[in-house]
């Protein structure tokens, strides 16, 4: 699960899952819901490989989203799901989804960047369950 929170004049995303798998895979598809109005508007019509590591888990959740946007910049590239193998510091991603298109996507916000600021990824108990809260706030 996933939301957006304003924050000055950037826009936070707070994304909450029951596995680390589960969080950035939630990560992926809200950092498209804030570069298109409608998420469900984008639809699997191919694949790419993101493979990354970062010595601390926030820094590899920083890494993941900022390759995402990397990928939407440099091809268009919208994140319909994405599938993890996350191991120690490092994961192995496929993600898909298709690029941008004028015509089905409507452009939600300009991101510019990713930021560190009360950048955080951590466990938490809900409902006696542990699962896991991330918050990042993006340059818009």
């Amino acid at each position: 699960m996933f939301e957006t929170f304003d924050h000055t004049a950037d826009l936070g995303l707070r994304v909450t899952g029951n596995s680390l798998n589960e969080l950035f895979a939630e990560a992926a598809v809200g950092l498209t819901s804030l570069i298109v109005a409608d998420v469900k508007s984008v639809v699997v019509a191919g694949e790419r490989t993101v493979e990354i590591s970062s010595p601390v888990l926030e820094y590899l959740y920083f890494d993941w989203l900022s390759e995402l946007l990397f990928l939407f910049e440099s091809e268009g590239w919208l994140t319909a799901s994405a599938d993890f193998e996350l191991a120690g510091n490092s994961l192995r991603a496929v993600v898909r989804g298709e690029e941008f298109c004028e015509e089905r996507h409507r452009r939600s916000h300009e991101v510019k960047a990713i930021t560190y600021h009360e950048l955080s990824v951590e466990p938490q108990l809900l409902d006696g369950q542990q699962s896991w809260v991330a918050n990042v706030i993006v340059d818009i």
